[in-house]
Parts: C-alpha cells; sequence; structure tokens
C-alpha cells in the first residue's frame, strides 16, 4: 500500500512538472498573425497620466491589434475598431524589430558583464518612436474621417519594463501643436520576442529571459570601460554644483508634476541630496502607468558630494570616429564614504547645441545604458542611427567599476547642452527616475585644465 501511494505521489509530481513545462513554454507560442486584445483606461483609471490630453480622448476607443510576421524580423501592427465602425484603422506597416528588440554591439558581445548590463538597461529603458501620418509605414482607413483628417502622428512604444509589454499612442492636432487622443497598451507575443532577440544577437534567448522578462538587478557586474572605448587624453577640469540655484522645470517634467511627490519643500538642488528621505516618485508598473501609491525612492547619497570631474577624448570602439568625448564626475557617498563615478562617454562636445537653460529639453537627452536610443524620436531618425551602432554610453560605477543600479539611485540619464553665451560653458544636468524632475544641475569650464587638490578645494 505504501508502494502505491508513494508511486501514486510520484505520477503526481511528474504530471506537475509536466503541466508547469508546459506552462512556461506554452507562452512562446508564436503564429505568423496573431489577434491580441488592447487594454484601454478611463481617465478614473489613471488618473497619473501625465500626457497632454486631448478634448477627444475616449471618444475613438474599442479597438484591438492584429499582428502579421513579414519576415523574421519586420511586422505588421493594424490597430483596429472590434465595433464601431466611426473608429479608423491604424496600421504600422513592416517595421524592423531589429531597432526595437534589444541589440548588442559587436564590440559588447565578448564581454559578459557588458552583454548583460547592454540587455538590461536596453530594456529598461522606455523607446517611444513617433511617425506621421504621412510615413510609408503608415495606413489609416476608415471611421468618420475625423482620424484621417486630424491625425498629427502615430507612436509605437517598448515601455522600460519587461519584455513585451508595449503601447500605441495617437495624438491628434488641437491648440497649435499634438494631443493625445488614444493610447492603449498590449503585450507584444514573447514568442516572436524571442526569435527576433536570437536571429539579431545570436546568442540563446535563455542566457538571458529572466533578466529580459522580470526586473532582476545586475548591480555589482563588472563593467570594463577598455571594451567601450580607449582614452587619449584627459584633464580635470573646473565644475560648478550650482547646489543653490532654484530647481528647473520645462518640457515632461512639467507635465510630471503630479507624479513627483515630496514632503519638504524642494527648491534647490541642495534640497535633493540633503532631503532625499523626503523625496518620492510615482513608481512605473505593468502594463505601463505611473502610480503614485506605489512610491519609489531613491539613494541620492550615492552622489551626495561632488568631488572632481574630468573631460576626456576618447576614441569609441566602433572605430567609426577618431575622436569623441568623456566627461566623469566622480562623489562621495555619504553614507558609505566611497567614491562613485558617473561616465557619460562617446558624444561630440562640439555638436552640443547652445541653449538658454530653459530650453535643456532641446540638447542631448538620454538615457543611461550602452547601445540605448533616445527616449523619443522618429521612426526615420532611429534607421539612421540603430542603438546597436551607437558610441553613447553611460554608466554610474563604484571604485571597483562595479555597476551601480541607477534605476535605484532614481537616475534616469543625462542632458547635455552648451551655454547658450559661452560655447566653453558645459551644462549637465541629471534627470531623475523616470524623468519625473532634474536633480542636478552642473556647469563644466571646457578649457580649464586644473589641479587635484584646486579641484578639491572649490568645491
Amino acid at each position: 500500500m505504501k508502494k502505491k501511494a508513494l508511486l501514486a505521489g510520484a505520477m503526481i509530481a511528474a504530471v506537475g512538472v509536466t503541466a508547469g513545462t508546459w506552462a512556461f513554454f506554452g507562452k512562446y507560442d508564436a503564429s505568423d498573425v496573431m489577434d491580441i486584445s488592447v487594454k484601454e483606461y478611463t481617465t478614473d483609471e489613471y488618473p497619473e497620466d501625465p500626457a497632454p490630453i486631448s478634448a477627444y480622448y475616449k471618444k475613438y476607443g474599442g479597438r484591438s491589434l492584429t499582428l502579421t510576421k513579414n519576415d523574421e524580423t519586420h511586422f505588421d501592427f493594424t490597430l483596429k475598431p472590434e465595433e464601431d465602425d466611426r473608429v479608423a484603422t491604424v496600421t504600422f506597416k513592416n517595421i524592423d524589430l531589429e531597432l526595437f528588440v534589444p541589440k548588442l554591439s559587436n564590440w559588447v558581445k565578448d564581454d559578459k558583464g557588458l552583454e548583460v548590463i547592454t540587455l538590461v538597461d536596453r530594456e529598461w529603458n522606455r523607446q517611444q518612436v513617433s511617425f506621421p501620418p504621412d510615413s510609408e509605414h503608415i495606413e489609416i482607413s476608415g471611421g468618420d474621417g475625423f482620424e484621417i483628417e486630424n491625425m498629427h502622428s502615430v507612436h509605437l512604444a517598448r515601455n522600460c519594463l519587461n519584455a513585451g509589454l508595449w503601447e500605441v499612442l495617437l495624438f491628434t492636432k488641437e491648440d497649435g501643436g499634438k494631443k493625445l487622443y488614444y493610447q492603449g497598451w498590449f503585450d507584444f507575443p514573447l514568442g516572436h520576442y524571442k526569435d527576433v532577440f536570437e536571429k539579431i544577437n545570436q546568442v540563446s534567448y535563455w542566457d538571458h529571459w529572466a533578466r529580459l522578462e522580470h526586473w532582476m538587478d545586475p548591480a555589482g557586474t563588472q563593467v570594463d570601460l577598455e571594451q567601450l572605448r580607449t582614452i587619449r587624453s584627459e584633464r580635470i577640469v573646473e565644475v560648478d554644483p550650482l547646489l543653490n540655484e532654484r530647481v528647473i522645470v520645462a518640457g515632461e517634467q512639467k507635465r510630471k508634476i503630479r507624479t513627483f511627490n515630496a514632503s519638504t519643500n524642494i527648491v534647490t538642488w541642495k534640497d535633493f541630496m540633503t532631503q532625499p528621505d523626503k523625496v518620492q516618485f510615482a513608481s512605473f508598473v505593468p502594463p505601463g502607468q505611473y502610480k503614485l501609491n506605489q512610491a519609489w525612492n531613491n539613494k541620492y547619497w550615492q552622489i551626495g558630494e561632488l568631488d572632481y570631474a574630468k573631460m576626456r577624448d576618447i576614441a569609441p570602439a566602433s572605430g567609426k570616429k577618431e575622436s569623441l568625448q568623456e566627461l566623469e564626475l566622480t562623489f562621495k557617498d555619504t553614507e558609505t564614504g566611497l567614491n562613485n563615478r558617473l561616465i557619460i562617454s562617446g558624444f561630440d562636445v562640439n555638436a552640443l547645441p547652445q541653449l538658454e537653460t530653459k530650453d535643456y529639453p532641446k540638447g542631448l537627452y538620454k538615457p543611461m545604458g550602452i547601445n540605448v536610443p533616445p527616449f523619443y524620436q522618429s521612426y526615420e531618425q532611429l534607421k539612421e542611427q540603430p542603438p546597436y551602432e551607437s558610441e553613447y554610453f553611460s554608466v554610474l560605477l563604484d571604485e571597483n567599476d562595479e555597476w551601480i543600479d541607477h534605476h535605484s539611485t532614481s537616475i534616469d540619464g543625462p542632458v547635455m547642452h552648451l551655454d547658450k553665451e559661452d560655447k566653453s560653458i558645459l551644462h549637465l544636468y541629471l534627470l531623475s527616475y523616470e524623468r519625473h524632475t532634474l536633480v542636478r544641475h552642473f556647469t563644466i569650464n571646457l578649457d580649464s585644465n586644473v589641479d587635484r587638490s584646486v579641484a578639491a578645494n572649490t568645491l
């Protein structure tokens, strides 16, 4: 009797394992044509939405999506009405997913640490791509004519979350600009995601699937900077941390004021650094929404005290350009006393625009990471500048060149431009988690070259 019970238990366990295995791999089933449900939220369900909302928002909803595979990397996304024939059909035609799915550059592939950081930061950063309505990749048909006549742009977004969480956004011409009138969230099929990933990277998806599909923090991963660039020259430069300057707000930071929460007055940049425990942000959670009731904290003590700054001329690993620039800021961690380094590399300082500080969003405005695209760009720009060809990278490292999770620090990326009146002055701003606000502003004197002791005494 005991043997029978043991045998029955073993059989049940085997069935359970088989069912679990089938369920796991079943989520990667994908066909050449797939109908996908689209989730739409009311303003009551998503009151934190920071987008500029149109007067026609929620008047052209009730849609589903059909995904059609054209070849190994090209797909059509057809957004269509489920019932209301007043709603137009919008098709994204022959979209190249090699430009959306994380892809490793050739100079990253041979280093496991760089491979992990590249893929994780690529998946954790938003990529929103826009198309004009007359693009060869866009077709709008049917409906009552409103969308055909008034469409400003259509957008496809890969959310800065787990693999497969995507959005489609439609903007109408309104008030001399654009406003959002439709937003839908959908799950891009993981089977197609896996196949595209393996096709473009020539590495097994199973080496990285857990990191791509789940929020797994690779903090402590060794980052070999020499694989990314070669230093030609370097110098310590004068840097002003502007701690007592009033916080500057423009662009998307102005729209996101309600997603930034502080239990004290944040008036200057110093307030962020001296009261980090009183600063919180709305978390960005699946399927891709801000939630104020799920607070995201920070570790701004990791960049608590600026020590000094270095400017470098570097040769990027791509070999495409002879010389680019790199900026490194060294900070004292005010909790541990150790040094952490923010490195922004692979940019052409002479190509940066000259702007007033109020126009900072028009400067270099990019995420942290390696092989990352801008947060927002057109599809034509994306085709011209594929992320896997980009020499730009930005990382936060400790004293041992180990990666610090900048998401936990609550830094999303840098903004840079030259001073409107003086090209020898470089402005650097740091974007908070999810770009809710700026948290720092520095000015760097590009013409300076100072002793290390002098640099330390000026701060």
